[in-house]
Protein backbone atom coordinates (compact mmCIF):
# COMPACT_ATOMS: atom_id res chain seq x y z
CA UNK A 1 0.00 0.00 0.00
CA UNK A 2 0.90 3.60 -1.02
CA UNK A 3 1.47 6.41 2.13
CA UNK A 4 -2.43 7.92 3.04
CA UNK A 5 -3.88 10.17 0.73
CA UNK A 6 -6.00 12.91 2.52
CA UNK A 7 -8.29 15.65 0.37
CA UNK A 8 -9.70 17.50 3.05
CA UNK A 9 -11.85 20.46 2.71
CA UNK A 10 -13.28 22.76 5.85
CA UNK A 11 -16.38 24.72 5.51
CA UNK A 12 -18.11 26.97 8.08
CA UNK A 13 -19.48 30.53 8.36
CA UNK A 14 -16.51 33.52 9.21
CA UNK A 15 -15.52 33.58 12.77
CA UNK A 16 -16.14 29.42 13.19
CA UNK A 17 -12.11 28.77 13.80
CA UNK A 18 -11.78 27.92 10.59
CA UNK A 19 -8.07 28.92 9.95
CA UNK A 20 -7.12 28.06 13.11
CA UNK A 21 -8.21 24.25 13.25
CA UNK A 22 -6.84 23.72 9.58
CA UNK A 23 -3.50 25.10 10.30
CA UNK A 24 -3.31 22.34 13.39
CA UNK A 25 -4.68 19.48 11.53
CA UNK A 26 -2.25 20.34 8.15
CA UNK A 27 0.20 20.35 10.43
CA UNK A 28 -0.68 16.89 12.09
CA UNK A 29 -1.11 15.08 8.85
CA UNK A 30 1.95 16.72 7.23
CA UNK A 31 -0.24 18.35 4.23
CA UNK A 32 -0.63 21.86 2.71
CA UNK A 33 -3.01 23.98 4.53
CA UNK A 34 -4.40 26.37 1.29
CA UNK A 35 -6.80 28.81 0.75
CA UNK A 36 -7.62 30.67 -2.42
CA UNK A 37 -7.09 34.34 -1.38
CA UNK A 38 -3.46 33.06 0.23
CA UNK A 39 -2.95 31.44 -3.13
CA UNK A 40 -4.09 34.48 -5.02
CA UNK A 41 -1.87 36.78 -2.72
CA UNK A 42 1.06 33.93 -3.25
CA UNK A 43 0.72 34.53 -7.39
CA UNK A 44 0.37 38.18 -7.54
CA UNK A 45 2.99 38.53 -5.56
CA UNK A 46 5.41 36.03 -7.42
CA UNK A 47 3.80 37.86 -10.56
CA UNK A 48 3.68 34.48 -12.10
CA UNK A 49 1.64 34.63 -15.14
CA UNK A 50 -1.67 33.13 -13.75
CA UNK A 51 -0.74 35.96 -10.79
CA UNK A 52 -0.40 39.00 -13.06
CA UNK A 53 -3.97 37.94 -14.69
CA UNK A 54 -5.54 38.05 -10.71
CA UNK A 55 -3.99 41.26 -10.44
CA UNK A 56 -5.20 43.17 -13.11
CA UNK A 57 -8.84 41.95 -11.87
CA UNK A 58 -7.94 42.88 -7.92
CA UNK A 59 -6.61 46.35 -9.64
CA UNK A 60 -9.79 47.29 -11.06
CA UNK A 61 -11.90 45.88 -7.79
CA UNK A 62 -13.56 43.12 -9.45
CA UNK A 63 -13.75 39.63 -8.20
CA UNK A 64 -11.00 36.85 -9.75
CA UNK A 65 -12.77 34.48 -12.16
CA UNK A 66 -13.55 31.21 -10.70
CA UNK A 67 -11.78 29.58 -13.49
CA UNK A 68 -9.16 31.93 -12.62
CA UNK A 69 -8.80 30.60 -9.43
CA UNK A 70 -9.35 26.97 -10.32
CA UNK A 71 -6.25 27.10 -12.44
CA UNK A 72 -4.17 28.81 -9.95
CA UNK A 73 -5.36 26.19 -7.68
CA UNK A 74 -4.70 23.45 -10.02
CA UNK A 75 -0.89 24.71 -10.68
CA UNK A 76 -0.39 25.03 -6.93
CA UNK A 77 -1.99 21.03 -6.27
CA UNK A 78 0.42 20.05 -8.77
CA UNK A 79 3.35 20.87 -6.67
CA UNK A 80 5.25 17.93 -4.60
CA UNK A 81 3.92 18.84 -0.96
CA UNK A 82 0.32 18.13 -2.19
CA UNK A 83 1.03 14.84 -3.33
CA UNK A 84 0.09 13.44 -0.18
CA UNK A 85 -2.67 15.61 -0.05
CA UNK A 86 -4.60 18.84 1.04
CA UNK A 87 -6.40 20.84 3.09
CA UNK A 88 -8.87 23.25 1.10
CA UNK A 89 -9.88 26.22 3.62
CA UNK A 90 -13.12 27.98 2.57
CA UNK A 91 -13.49 26.48 -0.63
CA UNK A 92 -15.38 25.71 -2.72
CA UNK A 93 -18.01 27.76 -1.43
CA UNK A 94 -20.47 27.27 -3.81
CA UNK A 95 -21.98 23.80 -6.05
CA UNK A 96 -20.01 25.24 -9.22
CA UNK A 97 -17.04 25.54 -7.38
CA UNK A 98 -17.62 21.84 -6.01
CA UNK A 99 -18.17 20.71 -9.36
CA UNK A 100 -14.76 22.35 -10.73
CA UNK A 101 -12.92 20.95 -8.14
CA UNK A 102 -14.35 17.39 -8.44
CA UNK A 103 -12.72 17.38 -11.78
CA UNK A 104 -9.07 17.90 -10.52
CA UNK A 105 -9.42 16.41 -7.01
CA UNK A 106 -11.94 14.76 -5.90
CA UNK A 107 -11.97 15.43 -2.18
CA UNK A 108 -12.90 12.68 0.11
CA UNK A 109 -13.89 14.80 3.52
CA UNK A 110 -15.63 17.82 4.06
CA UNK A 111 -15.86 18.91 7.54
CA UNK A 112 -18.73 21.84 8.22
CA UNK A 113 -18.01 23.90 11.04
CA UNK A 114 -20.94 24.31 13.32
CA UNK A 115 -21.72 27.56 16.08
CA UNK A 116 -24.58 29.29 16.62
CA UNK A 117 -25.31 32.87 15.01
CA UNK A 118 -25.19 34.71 18.01
CA UNK A 119 -22.06 32.72 19.61
CA UNK A 120 -20.68 33.97 15.98
CA UNK A 121 -21.36 37.26 16.19
CA UNK A 122 -20.09 37.65 19.86
CA UNK A 123 -16.90 36.82 18.46
CA UNK A 124 -16.76 38.63 15.22
CA UNK A 125 -17.36 41.61 16.91
CA UNK A 126 -14.82 41.43 19.63
CA UNK A 127 -12.25 41.19 16.47
CA UNK A 128 -9.62 43.93 16.42
CA UNK A 129 -6.17 44.42 14.37
CA UNK A 130 -3.67 46.42 14.49
CA UNK A 131 -3.45 48.33 11.07
CA UNK A 132 0.61 48.20 11.02
CA UNK A 133 1.61 44.58 11.65
CA UNK A 134 -2.05 43.21 10.93
CA UNK A 135 -1.66 40.98 14.42
CA UNK A 136 -5.36 40.52 15.06
CA UNK A 137 -6.69 40.24 18.87
CA UNK A 138 -10.25 39.57 20.84
CA UNK A 139 -11.10 41.93 23.27
CA UNK A 140 -12.75 38.91 24.65
CA UNK A 141 -10.81 35.60 24.32
CA UNK A 142 -7.50 37.33 23.20
CA UNK A 143 -7.03 40.88 24.73
CA UNK A 144 -3.93 42.95 24.09
CA UNK A 145 -2.11 44.07 27.07
CA UNK A 146 -2.45 47.56 26.85
CA UNK A 147 -6.40 47.59 26.32
CA UNK A 148 -6.72 48.83 22.51
CA UNK A 149 -3.35 48.89 21.84
CA UNK A 150 -0.78 45.90 19.80
CA UNK A 151 1.75 44.23 22.07
CA UNK A 152 3.81 44.24 19.45
CA UNK A 153 4.14 48.04 18.09
CA UNK A 154 1.63 49.86 20.21
CA UNK A 155 -0.50 50.78 17.36
CA UNK A 156 -4.17 52.06 18.40
CA UNK A 157 -6.21 48.65 17.26
CA UNK A 158 -9.05 48.71 14.79
CA UNK A 159 -12.41 46.99 14.26
CA UNK A 160 -12.66 46.45 10.80
CA UNK A 161 -16.75 47.55 9.17
CA UNK A 162 -17.30 44.35 8.00
CA UNK A 163 -16.58 43.07 12.33
CA UNK A 164 -19.73 45.45 13.03
CA UNK A 165 -22.75 43.09 14.21
CA UNK A 166 -24.69 44.44 11.49
CA UNK A 167 -22.55 43.71 8.99
CA UNK A 168 -21.63 40.00 10.35
CA UNK A 169 -25.62 39.54 10.51
CA UNK A 170 -25.73 39.83 6.73
CA UNK A 171 -22.55 37.88 5.65
CA UNK A 172 -23.69 35.43 7.73
CA UNK A 173 -27.23 35.19 6.00
CA UNK A 174 -25.13 35.60 2.27
CA UNK A 175 -23.01 32.52 3.77
CA UNK A 176 -26.28 30.53 4.58
CA UNK A 177 -27.78 31.07 1.61
CA UNK A 178 -24.79 30.47 -0.78
CA UNK A 179 -22.84 27.39 1.05
CA UNK A 180 -26.18 25.29 1.63
CA UNK A 181 -26.58 23.78 -1.70
CA UNK A 182 -22.87 23.10 -1.35
CA UNK A 183 -23.74 21.15 2.33
CA UNK A 184 -26.29 19.14 0.38
CA UNK A 185 -24.22 18.09 -2.28
CA UNK A 186 -21.79 16.80 0.24
CA UNK A 187 -24.10 15.03 2.38
CA UNK A 188 -25.82 13.44 -0.01
CA UNK A 189 -22.43 12.46 -1.56
CA UNK A 190 -21.36 10.85 2.24
CA UNK A 191 -18.44 13.39 2.62
CA UNK A 192 -20.03 15.58 5.09
CA UNK A 193 -18.87 15.62 8.83
CA UNK A 194 -20.44 18.30 10.88
CA UNK A 195 -17.90 19.36 13.82
CA UNK A 196 -18.93 21.15 16.69
CA UNK A 197 -16.90 24.23 16.80
CA UNK A 198 -18.19 25.49 20.30
CA UNK A 199 -15.32 24.90 23.14
CA UNK A 200 -11.41 25.80 23.47
CA UNK A 201 -9.67 25.32 19.92
CA UNK A 202 -7.76 21.97 21.73
CA UNK A 203 -11.30 20.51 22.58
CA UNK A 204 -12.21 21.21 18.79
CA UNK A 205 -9.07 20.10 17.45
CA UNK A 206 -10.05 16.77 19.12
CA UNK A 207 -13.48 16.59 17.57
CA UNK A 208 -11.93 17.21 13.76
CA UNK A 209 -9.05 14.38 14.28
CA UNK A 210 -12.11 11.92 15.15
CA UNK A 211 -13.96 12.96 11.97
CA UNK A 212 -11.04 12.34 10.18
CA UNK A 213 -10.08 9.26 10.93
Amino acid sequence: MGPTVHRIVFLGPPGVGKGTQAAILAKELGIPHLSTGDLLRAAVATRTPLGLEAKGHMDAGRLVPDDLVLRILRERLAAPDAQAGFLLDGYPRNLAQARQLEAIAPVETVLAFELPARRLIERLSGRRVCPTCQSVYNVASRPPKVPGRCDRDGTELVQRPDDRPEAISTRLSVYAEQTAPLLDHYRRAGRLQPVDATGSPDEVAARVRAAVR
